[in-house]
């Protein structure tokens, strides 16, 4: 429960932070390492497990740029919600990555919420600019809701 209040509230600054014109849904699943591995495997081809897997549904002109969302997008046909996609985290990552970087699950768990939000609204980083822009934007979205590295 405390985890899942986390959750919504990152997503929700997120949201707020791409200025995202639309309700929203994303769907959420905690799971562990070997399911996570499971996972990464058989859509990514990577034998290993990870902390998050993101899996966007929209296409973005520029990342964060909804200006072809209404004519291009997924939304959900009954509520209306823009359906960004889904998020796969593995707990075990978070409560050892935690424990490896010196600051509390709750901020572990906010991060990869971020991370993974980023990504579902096209931002990605594959290139070093790109990883620049989106480790700011991640630790910006953290600040305002108070997750920091303490």
């Amino acid at each position: 429960e405390h985890f899942e209040e986390i959750i919504q509230e990152i997503i929700g600054e997120a949201c707020d932070y791409v200025e995202c014109p639309y309700e929203t849904e994303v769907d959420v699943l905690l799971t562990d390492n070997p399911s996570i591995h499971e996972i990464n495997l058989s859509e990514r081809k990577v034998d290993s497990p990870t902390d998050v897997l993101s899996f966007p549904m929209n296409e973005y002109p520029n990342p964060g740029d909804f200006s072809q969302i209404e004519k291009e997008g997924t939304f959900h046909p009954e509520s209306g919600e823009l359906m960004l996609g889904d998020i796969v985290i593995s707990m075990d990552k978070v409560f050892s990555q935690a424990l490896e970087y010196g600051h509390s699950e709750d901020r572990e768990l906010a991060f990869l919420i971020a991370h993974s939000m980023l990504h579902l609204f096209g931002y990605d980083h594959m290139e070093l600019e790109e990883r620049k822009i989106m480790e700011e934007k991640q630790e910006e979205i953290l600040q305002k809701r108070g997750y920091t590295r303490d």
